[in-house]
C-alpha cells in the first residue's frame, strides 16, 4: 500500500509539462515500433522539455543526455525522410561479433566513467547509472540506423533503469519504465517479424531470377 501510495502521490506532483513529455516519449515509442518517421519530432519535442525540467532542476548530466537525445531526433528524422517510402530504409540485423564490440567498448567508456562519477562527483549508483547512460546513448543511434536489436538493448537498458529509479524512490518513473519495457519487448516482436518477411521476399526474389 505505501508503495502506490508512494506512486500516486509522485504522479500528482508532476507538472503539466511532464506529463505532456511522458505522452510524448510514449508515442516516440509506439510510432517508432509502427515504423512511422513522426516518431522523431514525438521524441524532440519531449527531449526538449525534459531537457529545460534537469538544466532547471541542476542535473546538469540528465539534462545533457536528453540534449543529445534532441540531436539523434533531427538526425533520425533526416535518415527516415531520405525517401518517401520508408521500405527504402529496411529494418537491418548486425552480426553477433559486431554486437559484442559495441558491447565491450561502451561497458569500458561505462566503467571510466562510474569510476569518475564515483570518486570525484560521489554520485550514487554511479556505475550502474553510467552503464544505462552510455548504452541509452549508442542505442538511440542504433534505433536511427534502424538496427533490430536495439530492442535487446532497451530491454536490459530499462530494466536496469527500473532497479535504479525503485532504488531511489522514483515510483512514477519506475512505473513508466516498467510500461516501456512492455512495448519494448512487442517492438522487437514486430520489427523481427517485419524483417524476417523482407528476408523472406529478397530470398525468394534473388531465387526466381
Amino acid at each position: 500500500m505505501e508503495f502506490i501510495r508512494d506512486v500516486l502521490s509522485g504522479f500528482t506532483a508532476m507538472s503539466y509539462w511532464e506529463y505532456i513529455a511522458v505522452l510524448l516519449s510514449l508515442a516516440y515509442l509506439l510510432l517508432a515500433i509502427k515504423e512511422n518517421s513522426w516518431c522523431w519530432p514525438a521524441a524532440f519535442i519531449s527531449t526538449f522539455i525534459y531537457t529545460v525540467m534537469y538544466w532547471n532542476g541542476a542535473l546538469v548530466m540528465e539534462s545533457a543526455l536528453n540534449f543529445y537525445y534532441m540531436i539523434m531526433a533531427v538526425v533520425g528524422w533526416r535518415m527516415w525522410q531520405k525517401a518517401q517510402d520508408q521500405s527504402i530504409v529496411p529494418i537491418v540485423s548486425w552480426s553477433l561479433g559486431r554486437h559484442i564490440k559495441i558491447i565491450i567498448v561502451t561497458s569500458i567508456v561505462a566503467v571510466i566513467l562510474g569510476y569518475l562519477t564515483d570518486k570525484y562527483i560521489n554520485a550514487e549508483l554511479a556505475y550502474l547509472d553510467s552503464f544505462t547512460t552510455c548504452f541509452a546513448i549508442v542505442t538511440t543511434y542504433l534505433v536511427a540506423k534502424k538496427v533490430l536489436e536495439n530492442f535487446l538493448y532497451w530491454i536490459v537498458i530499462d530494466t536496469a533503469s527500473i532497479y535504479l529509479y525503485f532504488a531511489k524512490g522514483y515510483y512514477p518513473t519506475l512505473v513508466l519504465f516498467v510500461f516501456y519495457t512492455v512495448l519494448v519487448c512487442w517492438g522487437y516482436k514486430r520489427w523481427y517479424d517485419e524483417h524476417e518477411q523482407r528476408e523472406g521476399q529478397s530470398l525468394a526474389k534473388l531465387e526466381y531470377d
